[in-house]
């Protein structure tokens, strides 16, 4: 049995996510609570192989729940399930050793697989869905755009710093998401970062267009 432990701070969508693990048959919650601090206690307390963790709770939020893990239970994996695709939390979790990233409209199926294959040991740059897709390939200046959005840029000052119009970028950006298979910029960092076209390095900087939580 994979032990796992459920934060998140809405009671009804973590009441959710433990029916929905609990009907695994290899899967058992060994608790659910509303926020980092809680979860750090108990997962201290219980010792899960894995922990799925929001990112925005009151008090000790997600990312900082993730770093005192780390520290003081290195042998648990957390999982980041969040519904915000914000880049620079892309990074923070990555950076932080998180060893997975899923947001809340994930398939079941995915959600499931990407817990068991963390609890295997596994970083997971590459989404179970996306494995093995093929896709037009991106193209360098695509790939500049995809950077620029890793970074929080806008539309301006992407044009701005690659020279070209905003017209243009707009392009390449539609581009980018269907060849990605994404339906706004959040889910393109994050499909950019899985198989990667860019690093953490690149989304590092989208700490300085916008706060965390």
């Amino acid at each position: 049995m994979i032990r796992v432990l459920v934060a998140d701070d809405h009671p009804v969508v973590r009441q959710g996510i433990c029916a929905m693990l609990e009907a695994e048959p290899d899967l058992e919650v060994v608790g659910d609570v509303p926020d980092g601090e809680s979860a750090v206690s108990l997962a201290l307390a219980s010792g899960p192989d894995v922990v799925l963790m929001d990112v925005q709770m009151a008090g000790l939020d997600g990312i900082g729940a993730l770093r005192r893990l780390r520290e003081e239970l290195p042998q648990t994996k957390v999982v980041i399930l969040t519904t915000f695709g914000h880049e620079n939390y892309l990074s923070l979790s990555a950076r932080a050793g998180a060893s997975g990233f899923l947001l809340k409209d994930v398939e079941r199926s995915e959600l499931t697989d990407t817990i068991r294959r963390a609890a295997a040991g596994e970083v997971l740059l590459a989404s179970p869905g996306e494995m093995g897709v093929e896709s037009e390939p991106i193209s360098p200046r695509e790939l500049q755009v995809l950077e620029c959005m890793a970074q929080e840029m806008s539309n301006q000052e992407i044009a701005a710093a690659l020279h070209i119009s905003e017209n243009t970028v707009k392009t390449h950006v539609s581009h980018v998401f269907n060849k990605l298979g994404a339906a706004d910029r959040s889910g393109a960092v994050l499909r950019g970062w899985r198989r990667g076209l860019i690093s953490t390095s690149t989304t590092a900087g989208a700490g300085n267009h916008s706060g965390g939580g």
